[in-house]
């Protein structure tokens, strides 16, 4: 008993010695031991590396030799000081990318970033026509202007007592409206953009980590550490423009979730700069920028795949593909090679377990009446999530409004939440006057062993409706609604924020509510990061 009580850390009556009772009485000791772990955690290791020098040891070993390396120059990120030159501010992505009618009345999309670039796509247009009621003659327009100040922002603990408001922006692809800033704040509002921490600070080889500051986006983080052999196995969709910080905020999820996990399985460690504290802190809060600044993250990396292999199923209806992915979630419990989105797969490893792993899905696939329909598809499917925003911004010149929202549910409930949150969009939009039949479908998306993500799309022409925005934030609502009231969570990945916050009482009950709360008002008691997407 006595040993039991010494390994459950002496809390019994009488349990210990004198000198553990003194240290128990110490004020200071839980102050300490907090400074030696995040010394442990934050601290670089003895033999960690910059990635140059990473990249220098690779190429040495490579050439079986030990050549000088000279530093080279940190590159620049993908989101420039002035974001404006390259990407869009009232749209998704690049300037010089996006979907349009060439002079042909086709649909093709322009630039040379994505495999697609230059790609014509000649049945999507007679698709929109169909399916939305798109007519090529109702064109809507856009006149706004965007003219932000070069003043930068002074620096944020100068201002920790004064009346601001600073909501933080990196790669801005928030889908909650965490970005939105309060319609009723009257305090003075300075953006906190983290886009210029960008760097990898170093690399640990030996214990598989690298420490990054978090508002490098993740296009920029594989490149970096694929030239050092390695990778984070993180790819949302955002990749290209999401931030570390982000993912960690909202505790983020990826398309390859079933070999390298979600963020919260990839992140040892974050500071963030609190109101409350000085220096640094280390927290695994998921607040959407309420509490503080992530400025650094320790993150797990693996060696960059041998072997990477697409592929692709094509399923009688959905309610089989489901049930193909669920037995396919059973039978590959431990297992590292998979990456499924409805019947587009992709596999990865060594390529004796890549093959291995390909014959078992397609034998599974094919009990479910999957019939496999090449690797060309399945890459093409898995490179399109990549640009299906771009496709919303063209629907918008073409007065259809359409977004994607997300959540998790059991497996005994995906078929059902699908068939009624598509069903009541429908009604929704029906109920409220839209003219036009409304695009509404959806796709499993990541699997766990007890239940799915599912992502969900819609959109409707508002033609002839008199008030198209109200009619789309109402059949969202509803939307979601219908998702709570069919056992789906509040959220998977994309956070809680402004769109979502009114259901989060009902979410995580009162009493989890209200430590929300309580924690938001001893951490940053003049609610500085107020921009409130979570009260």
């Amino acid at each position: 008993m006595a040993e039991a009580a010494a390994a459950a850390g002496g809390t019994g009556a009488g349990s210990g010695s004198a000198a553990d009772r003194d240290r128990d009485r110490d004020p200071d000791r839980a102050g300490r031991r907090l400074r030696v772990l995040s010394g442990h955690l934050l601290g670089r290791p003895h033999e960690a590396l910059s990635t140059n020098e990473c990249k220098a040891r690779r190429v040495a070993s490579a050439a079986t030799a030990a050549p000088t390396a000279t530093p080279a120059a940190q590159e620049s990120g993908t989101i420039p000081k002035k974001r404006q030159e390259v990407m869009k501010w009232n749209g998704w992505g690049y300037n010089d990318s996006k979907f349009f009618f060439n002079k042909k009345g086709q649909i093709e999309f322009s630039g040379k970033r994505y495999p697609l670039s230059g790609m014509i796509l000649p049945t999507f247009r007679e698709w929109i026509q169909n399916i939305l009621g798109v007519s090529l003659e109702h064109k809507a327009t856009s006149k706004a202007s965007l003219n932000p100040s070069d003043a930068p922002p002074s620096i944020l603990k100068k201002y920790l007592n004064i009346k601001l408001l600073f909501p933080i922006l990196a790669g801005g692809t928030s889908v909650s409206y965490g970005l939105m800033c309060p319609a009723d704040e009257t305090r003075t509002i300075i953006s906190l953009d983290t886009s210029q921490m960008n760097r990898i600070l170093w690399v640990d080889e030996n214990n598989l980590t690298a420490h990054v500051e978090a508002g490098i986006t993740g296009q920029d983080l594989e490149r970096q550490l694929k030239e050092s052999g390695y990778c984070t196995g993180h790819e949302p969709d955002s990749l290209e423009f999401s931030t570390v910080g982000g993912w960690v905020s909202t505790r983020a999820s990826g398309m390859k979730k079933n070999i390298y996990g979600n963020i919260e399985d990839l992140s040892f460690a974050s500071i963030h700069l609190l109101c409350a504290v000085t220096g640094e802190y280390i927290t695994f809060v998921y607040v959407i920028g309420t509490l503080g600044v992530i400025t650094e993250a320790t993150i797990k990396i693996r060696p960059v795949p041998e072997y990477q292999k697409y592929g692709s199923v094509a399923f009688p209806n959905f309610e089989q593909g489901v049930a193909c992915l669920r037995e396919i979630a059973k039978q590959f419990k431990g297992f590292d090679p998979n990456q499924l989105s409805v019947a587009t797969l992709l596999f990865e490893g060594d390529r004796e377990k890549v093959l291995q792993h390909e014959k078992q899905v397609y034998d599974i696939a094919a009990k479910f009446g999957g019939l496999a329909v090449g690797e060309d598809n399945g890459q093409r499917g898995y490179l399109l999530t990549y640009v299906i925003a771009y496709i919303r911004d063209l629907a918008l010149e073409y007065c259809v409004l359409g977004e994607s929202f997300e959540t998790s549910t059991p497996w005994d409930r995906v078929v059902d939440l699908c068939r009624n949150v598509k069903e009541r969009i429908i009604r929704e939009c029906k109920e409220k006057g839209v003219q036009f039949a409304p695009f509404s479908t959806c796709r499993v998306t990541q699997t766990y062993d007890s239940g799915a993500c599912i992502y969900f799309y819609f959109a409707f022409n508002y033609r002839g409706t008199s008030d198209p925005l109200t009619v789309f934030e109402q059949t969202e609502a509803a939307a979601r609604e219908e998702i709570l009231a069919n056992g789906g969570s509040l959220s998977h990945h994309h956070g809680v924020g402004k769109l979502r916050k009114q259901w989060l009482k009902e979410s995580i009950s009162d009493v989890g509510f209200g430590m929300l709360k309580s924690v938001k008002e001893y951490v940053d008691p003049n609610n500085i990061f107020g921009n409130r997407n979570l009260f």
